[in-house]
């Protein structure tokens, strides 16, 4: 089972944050097992890095420096999986699930793992509990 990264996690990864070494470690560690993100991560990972340069947590280095790190990873050791209509259709659905709190964005990735059987491997503490509630493997790091 592939385990899909979501934006949260690799934001942690290839900026300055607490939490940075921890997950640099955990994504070398498991480059091995078959790691995914989807074409949805790659627009919410420049919005991110957009929002820490607005708020000065980064500066342009520090973004260009993401998003060829970003970029490299993609292109070699992590798997893009497509996104089709279904996918949105089935995070629509998920969404709909009203007590679970999901976000649009969160019910995307949630529908993307569903659909190609991946586990959803997040720093998002609520991403991480609706994803079993909706039947979605999910591992908070």
């Amino acid at each position: 089972m592939t385990c899909y990264l979501d934006t949260s996690l690799l934001i942690s990864a290839l900026t300055r944050e607490a939490a940075t070494p921890r997950m640099l470690d955990w994504v070398a560690a498991h480059l091995h097992e078959g790691l995914s993100v989807s074409w949805w991560v790659t627009s919410e990972f420049s919005a991110a890095l957009s929002v820490k340069l607005r708020n000065g947590a980064i500066d342009h280095e520090g973004r260009a420096d993401a998003l060829l790190s970003y970029s490299e990873l993609i292109a070699g050791e992590i798997a893009v999986l497509p996104l089709t209509k279904r996918h949105f259709d089935i995070a629509a659905r998920l969404a709909d699930q009203h007590a679970t709190g999901l976000r649009g964005s969160d019910a995307l990735h949630l529908a993307v793992c569903a659909d190609y059987g991946a586990e959803l491997c997040t720093l998002d503490k609520r991403l991480a509990s609706a994803g079993p509630t909706l039947g979605v493997q999910t591992r908070l790091l």
